[in-house]
């Protein structure tokens, strides 16, 4: 009679399953890790505003792009405006044009080290997209106009006006549209006629050393026929020591005007004030 030993073929048995119990247990932990490895990353892709598209062949992230908004070009509301330059110079073009000819280089200071005014009549839209100013030079010719960039100045409205007729021999003074004074003034004479136009005040100051010039002056951006004058002939509107001239064509080209009104140009006349002079 034959003996049948099971034994050893219990324990091969039993040695078969546990080794695919342990296969099976590492590759659910595998499959474990994976996933915790992934889905994390996948929400911070969509947390971070990138775009995720799934297909057959696998996950693919399109990175998003934001465009930064072009900052908006401060423009005045209302002309005529007048104000300082940003930077240290400025070409003042023929036309709202970056390639345009050059007229004329303005600095931020005159060779007089005062601050050089800007005065603007209109804006538009340049051949850059850009908005430009209409100024008026203080050249020869009078009434010479050019266009420089908008973002170059600072501008704000005027709310003074100063008109001085040729013909009456006044002056009249205007402030918010309201007029504020009326007086008599002395003009160029014959030769050296006082030159009608559309200006603005350029310049101020208080003649300390100079009682011929009164108790105050204005320079303004007209130019008279005197080119050897100071200034290279700059027409000015100031006081005057001698008072009995006043309505009479006597000077040198500039408007001559009681101390009383330069008084009152000092206090309502400021820089940037247009001036109309007509015959």
């Amino acid at each position: 009679m034959e003996a049948v030993d099971t034994c050893g073929r219990y324990y091969l048995r039993r040695y078969r399953l546990s080794r695919r119990v342990l296969i099976a247990s590492v590759l659910l932990a595998v499959a474990g890790f994976a996933a915790a490895v992934v889905l994390p990353t996948r929400a911070l892709a969509g947390s971070t505003g990138e775009a995720t598209t799934t297909g057959t062949t696998g996950t693919t992230t399109a990175p998003t792009t934001t465009t930064t908004p072009k900052p908006k070009i401060p423009v005045a509301s209302s002309f005529p405006a007048a104000g300082g330059l940003l930077g240290s110079s400025v070409g003042v073009r023929k036309s709202p044009n970056p390639h345009a000819r050059v007229i004329k280089v303005m600095h931020q200071f005159r060779p007089d080290y005062r601050p050089q005014v800007f005065f603007a009549v209109r804006a538009t839209t340049g051949s850059d997209g850009e908005p430009w100013y209409r100024i008026s030079i203080p050249m020869r010719p009078n009434g010479t106009y050019g266009w420089i960039p908008a973002k170059t100045v600072s501008l704000k409205p005027t709310h003074s006006q100063i008109v001085i007729n040729l013909r009456s021999r006044t002056i009249d003074i205007f402030r918010f549209n309201k007029h504020k004074w009326h007086g008599k003034v002395a003009i160029g004479a014959p030769g050296r006629e006082t030159p009608a136009g559309h200006y603005f005040v350029a310049s101020r100051f208080v003649p300390y050393h100079d009682t011929f010039l009164g108790v105050f002056a204005e320079e303004t951006s007209a130019y008279s026929k005197l080119t050897e004058w100071p200034g290279g002939g700059v027409v000015g509107i100031h006081g005057t020591s001698l008072p009995q001239l006043l309505g009479q064509a006597v000077s040198h080209g500039c408007v001559r005007v009681a101390n009383t009104t330069a008084r009152h140009l000092k206090s309502l006349a400021p820089l940037g004030t247009p001036i109309l002079i007509k015959k």
